[in-house]
């Protein structure tokens, strides 16, 4: 057995008025694929440029480690030269990634290689973010914090991306007080003995290649998989539903702080009371809706 996963539709080019009436209003993913023909970028982002303009640069990594009650929110595992680390990606398989980091403010000349596509979004023009894996390496199913509307654009490589609407959570065996699902669940093969839940959830796939541009709605949950060494940069928007931009509100004011308070007081207890929940809350609801 697999998840029920539809393919993410794809179309070649898209206009504002068409993007924004069948995917922004009624928050439909989509995949662009020659969105970015005309930036320098769909030249010039592979490995070897990377490493050429920004190998001198220290970079924080994270590899697929659970979390623990001593670590702060998102704090890096390793810390690596960026050409030490493109090298690491081009000779064997990693589990090292680099996650949310802005290193087009680390290297400037790097903003002049994009565009912030005219789609009917209010783009954050100073939250462009990066991420860099290695072949077999994987981001747990995850939402972000603050329910943004994501351009996801894939360079150097292919990436498999699993994603779910947020209706979906019940079956996801989310971590209460968290922005993340069971980590120990492998959604490229998942246990349905264990997670029963998973085969009620309803989602979606595709795979991204180099210069591909995935559009994921406010709030939707998030797995990626990279299938060869690449990288991606991500431009967001703030969420349009009022709902969600009181559940970034309280994402960002409220849970991440009361969750690092419980790590301190609790330790490893409240990890473990949290995994422990997300069973208990998921198998509840499922066994109420069967």
């Amino acid at each position: 057995m697999a998840l029920n996963l539809q393919q993410i539709p794809r179309v070649s080019t898209i206009g504002k008025d068409d993007f924004v009436k069948n995917h922004l209003q009624p928050q439909r993913p989509v995949v662009i694929e020659k969105l970015t023909e005309d930036w320098p970028a769909f030249q010039k982002w592979h490995l070897a440029y990377i490493k050429q303009v920004a190998g001198d640069k220290t970079v924080p990594l994270y590899d697929d480690r659970p979390v623990k009650h001593d670590e702060g929110f998102n704090e890096a595992h390793a810390e690596m030269k960026m050409s030490e680390y493109v090298d690491l990606l081009e000779e064997k398989p990693t589990n090292f990634r680099i996650f949310l980091y802005n290193i087009l403010k680390e290297v400037p000349s790097l903003q002049a290689d994009y565009k912030f596509p005219k789609l009917g979004l209010q783009l954050i023009k100073g939250l462009p973010m990066m991420f860099f894996g290695g072949t077999d390496s994987k981001v747990f199913m995850h939402f972000d914090i603050d329910y943004t509307n994501i351009l996801h654009f894939q360079f150097h490589g292919k990436k498999r991306c699993i994603i779910f609407p947020p209706d979906q959570s019940p079956y996801l065996y989310r971590v209460p007080y968290s922005l993340i699902a069971r980590e120990d669940i492998d959604f490229t093969d998942p246990d349905f003995e264990k997670w029963p839940a998973l085969q009620k959830a309803q989602g979606y796939v595709c795979e991204l290649d180099h210069g591909e541009m995935l559009y994921m709605p406010e709030g939707y949950w998030h797995y990626m998989h990279y299938l060869t060494p690449g990288f991606s940069i991500s431009l967001r928007s703030y969420p349009r539903k009022i709902k969600n931009l009181g559940k970034a509100l309280y994402n960002l004011l409220f849970m991440r702080h009361y969750d690092n308070f419980m790590r301190k007081r609790k330790g490893q207890e409240w990890i473990d009371y949290k995994n422990d929940q997300a069973m208990v809350r998921t198998h509840k609801y499922l066994n109420r809706v069967r």
